[in-house]
């Protein structure tokens, strides 16, 4: 049976301006004198991992942070104005939920951020899309090794008793992109508006819209 497995919180509501807007009041609510442009943040997301980036960001400063509690008072943030945001779900999403029910098709979320953001994030979608919509969710928790390592690939498609080419990865940045690859999970990318200029050569396509149709023609391999 295929199965389509969306990426990172972003394939589903376009939160990246909410999480940069996270990242500086957490930043604020630290004492620290640092704020991230759009450009700044454009510039980080060629990979993933916010501990990590504000962990680099304070290296190259020549800060001494606890990067750790920063990003954990960035996600508290982040989940408040989720849920503050009235956000709806991107173009297509919905279409291809409904088909991908209607065909049999399985669903994932797969993802290695916290599932308190997962939370977060489908409540503020319920009912359109919510955490009953997938056959499984990963976070950061069902892995040991973040994207773009290929684990919380391997792992949801264990889960689910597919295989790759059985199945499709809809994600919307680079690093995303590659754990997709380096699973051998045929990947559609969907940018959101701070990653359009990525490089997504390894995708099969890159959309601005998702189209349900040729979404399931990939998960069956038939495209």
């Amino acid at each position: 049976m295929p199965a389509i497995l969306f990426g990172s919180i972003s394939t589903l509501a376009d939160t990246s301006e909410l999480q940069r807007q996270a990242f500086n009041q957490a930043f604020a609510e630290h004492d620290l004198d640092w704020t991230w442009t759009r450009d700044d943040y454009v510039g980080m997301l060629g990979s993933n991992g916010g501990a990590d980036r504000i962990a680099q960001y304070a290296s190259a400063r020549g800060d001494d942070v606890d990067a750790g509690a920063v990003h954990a008072t960035k996600s508290r943030i982040f989940q408040t104005l989720i849920g503050d945001a009235g956000l709806a779900p991107r173009q297509g999403v919905v279409e291809t939920v409904e088909a991908a029910k209607s065909d049999g098709v399985k669903l994932g979320f797969v993802t290695t951020t916290s599932r308190e953001n997962i939370t977060a994030l489908l409540d503020a979608l319920a009912p359109a899309i919510s955490a009953d919509t997938f056959d499984i969710i990963v976070d950061s928790d069902s892995v040991d090794t973040p994207k773009p390592d290929a684990a919380a690939y391997r792992f949801a498609l264990d889960e689910l008793g597919e295989q790759a080419d059985q199945a499709v990865a809809i994600e919307d940045n680079e690093g995303g992109v590659a754990s997709a690859g380096a699973a051998d999970v045929r990947c559609i990318a969907f940018p959101n508006e701070n990653t359009a200029d990525g490089d997504f050569g390894s995708a099969v396509e890159v959309v601005e819209v998702l189209d349900a149709a040729r979404v399931r023609e990939l998960a069956a391999g038939t495209a």
